[in-house]
């Protein structure tokens, strides 16, 4: 009798087993589906003789039992990673690695998690399961534009039709090089500023009037842009008479020298004498005009608009001019080769009332110019464009280079107004400097106050992010060609969300019309101490049990959390040999149960018999 009931115990068993395994099957391509497994275990045992200690002579004994059959004592789900499957939805997701999708019927009273990343965006925008259940996670705070993933989960809900603001520029990043060398590529034409005679233009870029510190010659380049690198008494001697009266123009460093030396002793320093030092291209220029208005009142020296001093003697009661060149080269120093040769193209005759010219070849300045759009309030643009020309190396006490200064000029297009004196729309004051590394010293503006004057918000303040002083993270000064590699803003203009995708930590970045990108929402994910504990609900769902521990939530790929895969979903984990195996080991164990069970009807008849 009891080998009869062992065997109804094991066709009950066994039948269990092939629902489980059958339900395995039925879900081979379900999403996110866990397989599980039957797990068997014996019943208790009838004992005849319980076991006995060995005692003197007499050996121990075992007991003597025996089985009442087998149960199916858990059904296991086993977690583990099923294929990933790529779909051509943008909001399929998988998840690669351990956690669950957190989704929740009624906004965020109770939750149930899954492993199904089948989400769509109802008419509402909200971020729904099949079964409309709403995914949990983060919304963007519209005032600080951050997600805090450690704030409360809530639903997430996106608004159809949902635009973003224009934001005005708050700062501007630049990180380029300006080139420390004596040769250069990059230049632009250096003309004197208007002087107090009344004569010539500048490089009025900005409209100046302060030539005194931009256009030394120790920074300036002939045209084929290599470096006159004038060491002082340098120069060149200039005749307007045939060589009867030699002016030498020498360059100086001491600001204060500038002019004519007084070298007849007669208590004037005009061009009477015959030394004239000069620091920077209007200093020369006027030097030049003095000594040849000293020959030809109605002489004229100018520099033209590529960067070239000319003489013009076609005024009035003018005298002829019989011009001679040559390099300084006495016992106080060695004639500088490149500026000599610049300057001796002006040599020849220049005769009275003369229509013609004589010029000499272009002085250059080292210049770089970066160009960006910036937006005001309203999100229009307005383009900066921020110039730098090489101005003059900063030297020690003993006259060595211990770094560069750079001239700064900052613009925008009228009728903007960034506080420029005398033009409103550019500053013209602004400098760099830089130390002997090559690494940024100081910069000066570190802001621009603007106003576009269309409408938009007044005095919107631009920070100007150049670089950190000491540090290589902005501007630099090496002996490399000058060229921008970086330049940013953070304004944008007005836009409609024009698309979503997902990223790997689950975060959902909306793309705008502006061409702007940027987190709308990030899913939230659950991991469980015990992921077996948790109970199936249904619909690919699971819920909390007393077993699984609480959830802990967090963002993707963090925390032993998995990474998101978009447009993907993870298939059934039901591995279809193993399932099919099984069947077949189920069947025989069903069979073998049956067996004992004729078997034992089969003895019991026999008994039966003997009566007979």
């Amino acid at each position: 009798m009891r080998s009869l009931w062992s065997g109804v115990t094991g066709l009950n068993a066994h039948q269990i087993a092939m629902d489980v395994e059958g339900n395995n099957i039925a879900n081979v391509n379900t999403n996110g589906f866990k397989y599980s497994r039957a797990n068997f275990s014996d019943l208790l045992s009838q004992t005849s003789k319980i076991a006995t200690a060995p005692q003197g002579t007499m050996g121990g004994k075992n007991p003597m039992q025996v089985g009442l059959g087998t149960e199916i004592n858990s059904v296991t789900k086993m977690f583990s990673q099923g294929s990933i499957q790529t779909t051509s939805k943008n909001t399929d997701l998988a998840i690669q690695g351990n956690g669950f999708f957190v989704v929740s019927p009624d906004k965020g009273k109770t939750y149930k998690y899954t492993r199904s990343g089948d989400f769509v965006f109802d008419a509402n925008g909200d971020f729904v399961n099949n079964q409309g259940l709403i995914a949990q996670g983060w919304l963007r705070n519209p005032t600080t534009g951050e997600i805090d993933n450690t704030a409360p989960i809530q639903d997430i809900s996106i608004p159809p039709g949902l635009t973003t603001p224009a934001k005005e520029t708050s700062v501007l990043n630049l990180k380029a090089n300006l080139n420390s060398g004596d040769q250069i590529t990059n230049k632009s034409i250096i003309r004197p500023l208007d002087s107090t005679d009344g004569t010539n233009g500048a490089d009025n870029v900005a409209g100046t009037k302060d030539d005194e510190k931009v256009d030394k010659f120790d920074v300036l380049f002939n045209a084929e842009g290599k470096a006159f690198n004038l060491k002082d008494e340098q120069g060149v001697k200039i005749s307007f008479d045939s060589g009867n009266t030699v002016k030498k123009f020498r360059f100086t460093t001491d600001t204060s020298k500038v002019g004519w030396e007084d070298t007849n002793n007669d208590g004037n320093k005009d061009a009477d004498d015959d030394t004239y030092y000069f620091n920077n291209t209007e200093d020369l220029r006027k030097g030049m005009q003095d000594a040849a208005r000293k020959v030809s009142t109605g002489a004229n020296i100018t520099v033209n608009n590529e960067g070239k001093y000319q003489i013009d003697n076609s005024a009035a009661n003018t005298s002829d001019l019989n011009i001679s060149v040559e390099g300084i080269s006495d016992s106080n120093t060695d004639e500088n080769t490149l500026f000599s040769t610049t300057m001796r193209s002006l040599a020849g005759e220049l005769t009275a009332k003369s229509s013609g010219i004589k010029i000499t070849q272009a002085i250059n300045a080292a210049t770089h110019a970066s160009s960006i759009d910036v937006f005001d309030s309203l999100g229009t643009k307005h383009t900066v464009r921020i110039q730098f020309r090489k101005e003059q190396y900063i030297k020690d006490n003993s006259g060595t280079k211990v770094g560069v200064e750079w001239h700064m000029t900052i613009s925008v297009p009228e009728p903007g107004d960034i506080g420029g004196s005398p033009v409103k729309n550019v500053i013209d004051n602004g400098n760099v400097t830089y130390g002997s590394d090559g690494a940024l010293s100081t910069y000066t503006p570190t802001s621009i106050t603007f106003t576009a004057n269309n409408g938009s918000a007044p005095n919107q303040t631009i920070r100007l992010n150049l670089g950190t002083p000491n540090k290589f993270d902005g501007l630099t000064s090496f002996d490399n060609p000058s060229n921008t590699s970086g330049i940013s803003q953070d304004g944008f203009t007005g836009g409609d969300l024009d698309g979503i995708r997902i990223d790997q930590t689950g975060t959902l970045i909306g793309s705008f019309t502006n061409g702007r990108s940027f987190g709308l929402a990030q899913l939230s994910m659950a991991k469980f101490t015990n992921n077996i504990g948790l109970e199936s609900d249904g619909g690919n769902l699971f819920v909390q049990t007393a077993n699984s521990g609480d959830p802990v939530i967090g963002q993707a790929a963090t925390g032993g959390r998995g990474f998101i895969q978009s447009s993907a979903l993870e298939m059934s984990n039901v591995d279809l040999s193993r399932s099919l195996t099984q069947l077949i080991v189920i069947q025989r164990g069903f069979q073998a149960n049956s067996k004992t069970i004729t078997t034992s009807d089969q003895m019991l008849n026999t008994l039966l018999q003997l009566k007979q």
